[in-house]
């Protein structure tokens, strides 16, 4: 959960180059009637800076539901947030720490491209606004200058060592269970709920047929997607990893002392029909599992030719096109997505949690096998995603152990950075002219 002090402390470069371009005007923007609160170093914290930044806060929480402290409570917080961010600038300035001119230039792209307008109309609403842009430029750097110190020094402190690496491990595992895990494969020869004793018989057959075509060494995954009739025949009958609690009894009685690559030596008939089971893999329940997504999707990008509005329309017209049938979401994607995955139909192949935008991966993660989103909005454009295919594959050792370095950096983060930054304040001049209220 995403803390206030947290919200913050992060309310720096990332948030300027997201905001409405209003917002980052009136964060470096003077006011007539303004009035300091508070210098620090030689900085200024000024009443209407604080006003502003309690303005965004406030419109945040509205949109995510959150809660914010007291009127006097959140003003006193964020004078304190903005007095940590000069102390953090003027540390930065000091240690020599440089912006060079072409990444600025890409901040003050990224401000334009946030906002939906070009520089040269950037520069002109600056001037509008009686800002300059070289003032703007300048207050970006500051922000480049304090994330980066930021990250720089907290990074510096944090110290994960293996053991502290080793028992999070353990104390996941012991919270997970050891649940054993089979990834099985299966073939199924269905048999018709109230068939007559001679259907079955036949359909016995057919399951037959395919047992002595494996015993004498075709391959499981072919047979698969030649006979079975069952929604994983495309995979080769894969089921895919599971906890053994979460398969049929039937199935995990029936592997029990089949190894891995074995397939069922009888027929094994359940309500269903008559199945072949190859057991792919088997854990003891330590080893750590992931779900990876397999999606396709459709990239438009706005642009003076093509709004925001006729993006999503033309979006919304290809979902309505692919749920009716009227045409295939992979020669939609060909046509007309505008990211390098159009040449293979908008594949964009397995992918772990968290790798793609946070809007993407949530919308991903709402759809079922075979679902498409409606048209979802990213920092790339608006998207139209299917999902082609899911499964859990093991983590790999190194990973798991990267991952949980990376959990526990995390963890720490907060209680590393307030111990910097109350080294920083205990060096600094700091002189409050107006009691927060």
């Amino acid at each position: 959960m995403t803390t206030l002090a947290s919200r913050l402390r992060r309310f720096g470069l990332a948030t300027l180059l997201a905001v409405p371009v209003a917002v980052a005007l009136a964060q470096t923007t003077p006011r007539s009637a303004d009035f300091i609160v508070a210098v620090v170093n030689n900085e200024l914290v000024t009443r209407n800076e604080v006003d502003q930044r309690i303005a965004e806060l406030r419109e945040q929480a509205r949109r995510s539901n959150a809660k914010l402290p007291a009127d006097a409570q959140l003003r006193k917080e964020v004078v304190e947030a903005l007095i940590n961010e000069r102390v953090i600038i003027t540390y930065a300035r000091d240690s020599g720490m440089k912006v060079d001119e072409a990444e600025l230039d890409r901040a003050v792209a990224n401000v334009a491209a946030a906002n939906k307008m070009s520089v040269d109309v950037l520069r002109e609403r600056l001037k509008a606004e009686g800002l300059d842009m070289t003032r703007f430029r300048n207050n970006l750097r500051d922000q480049i200058l304090a994330e980066r110190t930021r990250e720089r020094e907290v990074q510096g402190r944090l110290r994960i060592s293996d053991a502290d690496v080793e028992r999070f491990i353990e104390e996941q595992a012991a919270q997970r269970g050891r649940v054993a895990t089979l990834n099985l494969a299966q073939i199924l020869v269905t048999v018709p709920e109230g068939a007559s004793r001679e259907v079955e018989n036949q359909r016995r057959a057919r399951a037959e047929e395919v047992q002595r075509r494996l015993l004498a060494g075709e391959a499981f995954d072919k047979l698969a997607r030649q006979y079975s009739e069952d929604g994983n025949r495309e995979r080769g009958g894969e089921i895919g990893a599971k906890p053994q609690d979460k398969l049929p009894d039937l199935f995990v009685e029936a592997v029990q002392s089949v190894p891995v690559g074995g397939v069922t030596p009888k027929l094994i008939r359940s309500g269903a029909g008559f199945h072949l089971i190859k057991v792919l893999s088997r854990s003891d329940g330590s080893e750590v599992t992931v779900t990876q997504t397999r999606a396709r999707h459709i990239l438009l990008r706005p642009s003076v030719r093509l709004s925001p509005e006729a993006a999503k329309r033309r979006l919304a017209e290809f979902r309505e096109a692919v749920v009716t049938g009227k045409a295939s979401f992979e020669e939609l994607a060909r046509k007309n997505s505008e990211d390098g995955s159009a040449t293979s139909g908008g594949d964009l192949g397995w992918a772990n949690p968290g790798q793609f935008v946070p809007e993407f991966e949530e919308a991903m993660g709402r759809l079922q096998l075979g679902g498409i989103s409606p048209p979802i909005e990213s920092r790339f454009g608006f998207h139209l995603i299917q999902v082609t295919d899911r499964r859990d594959v093991p983590m790999d050792p190194k990973q798991v152990r990267e991952q949980a370095r990376n959990v526990l950096r995390e963890q720490r983060y907060e209680s590393t950075y307030t111990e910097w930054i109350n080294e920083l304040r205990s060096r600094a001049y700091v002189e409050m002219r107006e009691a927060p209220q």
